[in-house]
């Protein structure tokens, strides 16, 4: 099991450097790619989803290389025969938003809209269909999650899901919103819960990267066709409880 962050016993040096070094990497690359993505928007969504990918592989290579943080995933096998499904995962850190765009199928995701203010970055996020919603304003909100989710799902996006609303500290425990269970009863898609300890190296809060073991795990599909919503979201809520016991 990785350590806590609280039991780092490496070099300090190396912590700040490597540290240093992803994030001027994740800006730096992010005002190269951001650009071409933008370009792409000419280009079908394929194309320009494709382009976005380079900068996810490129800070995944850089976390590894420099940071010492790797990941395990578990339980492919529970996706490989479907097409299309809503993701319920565990929110501990800004390394699930951009590693889940390698570990599962095309996808679009449930996100605060004034990410897509940022410059280039935030730009070339509004091209890849994203589900943005003001959190400020649940209704609405949970209207365009409805509206765009099943756009997106129709499409054959998968629709990711961090029901917990906000990354949350390792061990932390946080009730589910049920925003994707809503959507996955009214469209009968199912539900993938996911679980991960992210937080253990990449923290919410931190700048420091801690050098470890980033454990996923992909659970069997939820059926949703004639199921209330209540009843999803608490399934995918035990089913990631208990398999968070093991990370």
């Amino acid at each position: 099991m990785t350590q806590p962050n609280t039991l780092y016993q490496g070099s300090k040096i190396k912590l700040y450097l490597g540290s240093t070094v992803l994030l001027i990497g994740m800006v730096s690359s992010s005002l190269i790619v951001g650009p071409l993505v933008l370009i792409c928007n000419i280009f079908p969504f394929s194309v320009r989803y494709g382009a976005a990918s380079v900068w996810v592989r490129f800070v995944l290579f850089i976390a590894r290389v420099f940071c010492g943080v790797r990941h395990e995933v578990e339980g492919l096998e529970n996706i490989k025969d479907i097409q299309t499904a809503i993701v319920l995962c565990k929110h501990q850190s800004a390394w699930e938003t951009i590693a889940l765009r390698l570990i599962l199928p095309m996808q679009t995701a449930l996100l605060k809209e004034s990410l897509l203010k940022i410059p280039v970055w935030g730009w070339a996020l509004a091209t890849l269909k994203p589900i943005a919603i003001n959190r400020q304003n649940q209704r609405a909100a949970l209207k365009t999650l409805l509206k765009k989710g099943k756009e997106c799902l129709n499409e054959g996006l998968w629709v990711v899901v961090f029901p917990e609303g906000t990354r949350t500290a390792h061990g932390e425990v946080k009730k589910f919103n049920a925003g994707g269970a809503i959507l996955a009863e009214k469209s009968g898609y199912p539900v993938i819960p996911i679980a991960l300890n992210s937080g253990r190296c990449w923290s919410r809060n931190s700048f420091l990267k801690y050098p470890g073991i980033i454990k996923v795990k992909i659970g069997p599909a939820i059926q949703t066709q004639g199921r209330k919503a209540a009843e999803i979201n608490a399934e995918a809520a035990e089913w990631i409880a208990l398999a968070m016991q093991d990370l």
